[in-house]
């Protein structure tokens, strides 16, 4: 019975001081750095997309219609 005591005792023992190692590393990143990045993920894609949409706006869009326009205007 004693034998059996100190396996349950030792066992205890380890999973303790490895709940103890994990609670006291410093490793990985936390929520905050998470939101941070994704936070900075939007706002980047927030202003490619709008300059995207300003050069095709003002840009690239009226050029193609005009060209549409020539390429289809059969009368001139």
């Amino acid at each position: 019975m004693k034998k059996f005591a100190n396996k349950v005792n030792a066992k205890i023992t380890e999973k303790a001081v490895m709940a103890q190692t994990l609670l006291l590393s410093q490793r990985g990143e936390g929520f905050v750095d998470t939101a941070i990045k994704i936070l900075m993920a939007v706002v980047i894609g927030a202003l490619v997309l709008g300059g995207l949409y300003a050069l095709f706006g003002e840009t690239v869009l009226p050029t193609l219609k005009q060209r549409i326009i020539d390429m289809f205007n059969y009368g001139n």
